[in-house]
């Protein structure tokens, strides 16, 4: 079989702490992850990466694996110590057969398991060979390979969804082009050194605030409370596993009430314009337009304006509805309250 450099695996000296032995283990599972990497490479080099780390990062395989010396290259031809060539223990009567042989240690290498299969069970029973440890074999065909899926895969997502609201106006919803969003967020700092020293990526917080900006393409006929997810646009971890981001909207205009594809608004006019009927210019999404607002209107009273609201998911437009609001001048002249107390004898 072949000697592995674990140490030029994770680009490190020998000599190196464990905190540097941590910090070069996550830097490559965040760029070989393959979450992140989606190459056959990345996946052979994140393999590597956690057989690398699940040496030097445990203190008694580091020991065993420093004790072969320090004078081997990666990829030279190694023969185990006597004895310890394809380990393979036959159990008797509530044992079951388990070899090293084939290479069957959780996806680690032959090179990995001639050297620390005995610690992977975790108990003494079995056949004692060159100086290592025996092996209980009660529950291994199940434990080893759920210890080594614990060890070698990163945890599950967890809190890195991030949920947003999101105010939107008409002009938002009646353009095709994608709208850009922009929200901050404060996340936990992941790179924190391990033994407690100053960080300066959050001052020693433990927590970042984070400013992102996103491109989003809404969809037609929104209603208040419609969520979008934008998937792994959520928080990041330190194994570069990613979140989503959900996004509740929420229209909200100052102009217009917005409904689906329907829009209202309203438009003010005078008592006498009420009564006498008049012609109103108003601003629309579709552009400026003339309307009619007939005699003896009364305040209330909506006008149906066919085909000039909101795109609709079918195809052509909704409807905008004119609200009618009768308002007072703010200033009267005495001849026209006088005007108004003839009225209101009638």
């Amino acid at each position: 079989m072949k000697y592995r450099d674990y140490y030029e695996i994770l680009g490190i000296k020998r000599e190196a702490s464990e905190a540097e032995i941590k910090s070069a283990y996550r830097k490559l599972a965040r760029k070989y992850h393959p979450d992140v990497n989606k190459t056959k490479e990345a996946e052979d080099k994140f393999k590597e990466i956690n057989e690398a780390y699940e040496v030097l990062g445990d203190p008694q395989k580091r020991k065993r694996y420093d004790s072969l010396g320090a004078n081997w290259q990666g990829g030279a031809d190694y023969t185990p110590p006597p004895g310890f060539e394809n380990f393979s223990f036959h159990g008797g009567q509530g044992y079951q057969q388990f070899s090293f042989g084939g290479g069957d240690m959780g996806g680690f290498s032959d090179f990995f398991s001639s050297l620390f299969g005995d610690m992977m069970g975790g108990a003494t029973r079995g056949r004692n060979t060159g100086g290592f440890s025996g092996f209980d074999f009660g529950n291994m065909g199940t434990q080893t390979r759920t210890q080594q899926r614990t060890s070698q895969k990163p945890p599950q997502k967890q809190d890195l969804d991030v949920t947003k609201t999101l105010n939107v106006t008409a002009k938002d919803l009646f353009s095709d082009e994608p709208i850009s969003v922009k929200f901050n967020d404060i996340s936990k700092c992941n790179q924190c050194p391990p033994n407690g020293a100053y960080c300066s990526n959050c001052g020693g917080t433990g927590y970042v605030n984070e400013s992102k900006s996103i491109k989003v393409k809404l969809p037609k006929e929104v209603r208040k409370g419609q969520k979008i997810r934008l998937k792994g646009e959520g928080k990041v971890d330190s194994y570069g596993q990613k979140g989503d981001l959900y996004l509740i909207l929420e229209p909200k205009d100052s102009e217009y009430e917005i409904c689906g594809s329907d829009l209202t608004k309203d438009i003010e006019i005078t008592p006498p314009e009420a009564v006498l009927g008049c012609k109103k210019d108003i601003q629309t999404l579709h552009g400026n337009i003339g309307i009619k607002i007939p005699e003896m209107t009364s305040t209330g009273k909506m006008l149906r304006l066919k085909e000039l609201g909101l795109p609709k998911k079918s195809g052509g437009y909704g409807n905008l509805n004119v609200r009618i609001k009768i308002v007072l001048p703010e200033k009267l002249s005495k001849a026209e309250i006088e005007l108004y107390k003839k009225l209101s004898n009638f």
